[in-house]
């Protein structure tokens, strides 16, 4: 303490660069302070330190760590409790730009792995950004005092010197309450589980908070089980969607979008109260939708597109623009490429001549002269000889009757079986032309990135960066990610930049896309996610872990990709 006391009178007023002197760790009372990195100028990005909190100052309980999924939830529970002592910390550091600000990588809804916050069985590390405080350019050494000896241990001692060991209980509690629920689904087939009394409704359409006084979910009798869970006198009950075909119908506004909106979203786990802590979805589920204008490079795209008319290979499909069918059919091969297991569809965000080819329409221009094969016409070899289910939203076309397993009807934000239904009215209603289909569903080609024609997109300076949820620069590149639905958190999206910079640089050209995936998945099991920085000196505060799937989505948006 008393050095870097010293060292901020040494360097107070003086040119702002001077800050850089401080790098480097000190010991507090109570937790020790590494600056990692110090930011050029108060109104550059801020710089980055870690506070590691040794179990002598707080108690660490080994049975916070006695899972992978425990720790994780402690760990987010932390970073949550951080970023409220953030808030109401009254120290108030003045200067220009930045100067006194404080934040940590905070959590929305969902419950990820990040690196703002880790716990092992010695201590715990909290990673900050700081605005080390200025007058103009010129430091204020007396403004940095009450930043470093007054602000920073008030907030440690009102979060992780402070915890309410009840609420770290609870968390601890939802963490075995969704293994349990997790481990059903896979024994019993489901896709997914939504519980009685969930809230899914959204508070708007930028706020991931659930909507107040919104209808509450209530399973039909067909779909709804009860069983047992950890740490719950009474057995949890709610719908099962199992695993095939499920087609969710209903008129506008009554709440299929928002059904399958969860869904998508329950590929995550999320916090007590947020109204889907008890919405969980397949993790190997992908949304899929048509994307004008998207680059696609050599996917094979044969079982839905065929025999184009300007005679493109549609086994090595390749294009800068893509078409809002072309796009969907890339997207659909690209995430069974990477391993998906459940695609979820929406007719809203769908290429129409994608999903469904109408019985007029085919009178008027003949199956010989249209390349597509609709997806209704492969859903069930989907299913069928490849273990694939779906989920689809359809307001507009009942030809999705005659292949649904269990079809769900949305009335007034809740939910009805309509199955019987449905098929009653595809019997009595038969369509008119019989589709001629191919038996197979159809073969694709694996694809190895060429790791060198990656490198060559980050430029002579090897810079990647991400901005915000949806681009990715590489080099002076974009990636757009901004309909990668999947992508919830900013922080993934820093972290898929890290991993593309990271396979630039690996000498590991013959892998193929699967491959890298699966590679890059057991490097962050065994050493975290900091792994991607390669050194555990720097600063890896700022990063969650995306899933593979959307790791492989901005491979596949890099225009120009080079792949074998």
């Amino acid at each position: 303490m008393q050095r870097l006391q010293q060292l901020l009178k040494q360097v107070d007023r003086k040119s702002y660069k001077a800050y850089k002197d401080l790098r480097g760790s000190y010991q507090f009372r109570d937790f020790s302070l590494h600056i990692d990195y110090v930011q050029g100028d108060p109104f550059a990005a801020p710089s980055k330190i870690r506070l590691t909190i040794p179990k002598e100052t707080q108690d660490i309980d080994q049975s916070w760590l006695a899972t992978n999924r425990r720790r994780i939830y402690v760990e987010d529970h932390f970073a949550r409790r951080v970023h409220q002592a953030i808030i109401n910390e009254k120290t108030f550091v003045k200067g220009s730009g930045k100067s006194g600000m404080v934040a940590i990588d905070a959590p929305d809804q969902q419950i990820l792995e990040r690196t703002a916050v880790t716990i092992d069985t010695n201590k715990v590390t909290i990673c900050l950004s700081i605005g080390l405080p200025a007058n103009g350019r010129r430091i204020n050494g007396e403004e940095a005092e009450k930043l470093f000896f007054q602000a920073l241990p008030s907030i440690v001692n009102h979060s992780i010197l402070s915890l309410d060991l009840n609420r770290v209980q609870s968390v601890i509690e939802l963490a075995d309450q969704h293994e349990a629920i997790r481990e059903k689904m896979d024994k019993e087939n489901w896709i997914a589980f939504i519980a009685n009394g969930s809230i899914l409704p959204r508070e708007s359409g930028v706020s991931s908070k659930p909507l107040k006084e919104a209808v509450s979910f209530k399973s039909p009798k067909e779909n709804e089980v009860s069983f047992d869970i950890p740490h719950r006198d009474q057995p949890i009950t709610g719908m099962a969607i199992k695993r095939g075909i499920t087609l969710i119908v209903g008129g506008g506004y009554h709440g299929k979008s928002t059904l399958l909106e969860a869904l998508e979203n329950g590929v995550y786990e999320h916090i007590a109260g947020d109204g889907r802590e008890y919405v969980l979805t397949d993790p190997q589920a992908v949304k899929v939708r048509a994307e004008d204008g998207r680059s696609i490079s050599s996917v094979t795209i044969s079982p839905f597109i065929n025999d184009l008319p300007n005679q493109d290979n549609t086994d090595y499909f390749t294009t800068e623009n893509a078409s809002g069918s072309t796009s969907q059919a890339a997207n659909v091969m690209e995430a069974l490429e990477a391993g998906a297991s459940t695609l979820l569809i929406d007719e809203d965000t769908s290429a129409t001549n994608f999903m469904i080819r109408d019985e007029r329409m085919q009178y008027l221009v003949a199956n010989d002269k249209e390349p597509i094969t609709p997806f209704v016409q492969k859903v069930e070899q989907l299913r069928d000889q490849m273990n694939i289910s779906t989920v689809l939203v359809m307001g507009g076309s009942g030809d999705y009757f005659d292949v649904a397993d269990d079809v769900i009807m949305m009335d007034q934000y809740l939910p009805l079986n309509v199955t019987a239904q449905a098929r009653k009215i595809a019997e009595e209603n038969p369509r008119p032309i019989e589709e001629v289909t191919e038996e197979a569903f159809g073969e694709w080609r694996r694809r190895a990135v060429d790791s060198s024609s990656l490198k060559q997109k980050l430029g002579p300076k090897a810079k990647v960066q991400a901005k915000g949820k949806g681009t990715i620069m590489l080099g002076k590149q974009p990636v757009d990610l901004a309909l990668v639905e999947q992508i919830v958190d900013d922080s993934q999206t820093r972290m898929i930049a890290n991993m593309l910079k990271y396979m630039a640089f690996k000498e590991s050209s013959q892998l193929t896309i699967n491959q890298w995936l699966d590679q890059i998945e057991k490097q962050m099991q065994k050493y975290g996610l900091s792994f991607i920085q390669g050194s555990k000196e720097q600063h890896p505060g700022d990063l969650a872990r995306p899933r593979r799937f959307e790791i492989a989505a901005a491979l596949n948006r890099i225009r120009k990709l080079q792949v074998k």
